[in-house]
């Protein structure tokens, strides 16, 4: 069994956001090979954000910490400290109205990343 610490993850994070010329940091928390669902962190600094991109196919996003916006070309959710919801199957962007952490889950389509099937046991048993 493994475990990390979201706020410990943020704040690190957030730090490195701050700093970065990009205003923003992400670090992948769980899904490497033997995983069917990766959880990347990434924190934004107040005003950046990331341009519109394809779907990534199933997905969610949870705020974490601060206020964003889900933009699509229909318009806009906003999300606060707490609030999850499922990534639209359409180009979309995110922007950060304050200092801001969210946690991305992607599905990866039915085989981990290096192509195996996974088992029903296999997040369980590999490590």
């Amino acid at each position: 069994m493994s475990s990390v610490s979201l706020p410990a993850v943020v704040d690190e994070l957030m730090s490195e956001a701050r700093e970065a010329s990009s205003g923003r940091s992400a670090r992948t928390v769980r899904g490497h090979a033997e995983h069917t669902l990766r959880h990347t962190v990434i924190a934004l600094a107040a005003g950046n954000g990331l341009s519109d991109h394809e779907s990534p196919g199933e997905a969610t996003l949870q705020v974490l910490r601060g206020t964003v916006r889900l933009t699509t070309a229909d318009g806009e959710w906003h999300g606060t400290a707490g609030d999850l919801v499922d990534i639209p199957n359409v180009r979309h962007g995110l922007i950060a109205d304050e200092d801001s952490a969210v946690m991305l889950t992607v599905a990866l389509r039915g085989t981990t990343r290096d192509g195996r099937k996974p088992t029903p046991d296999s997040a369980h048993t590999r490590r």
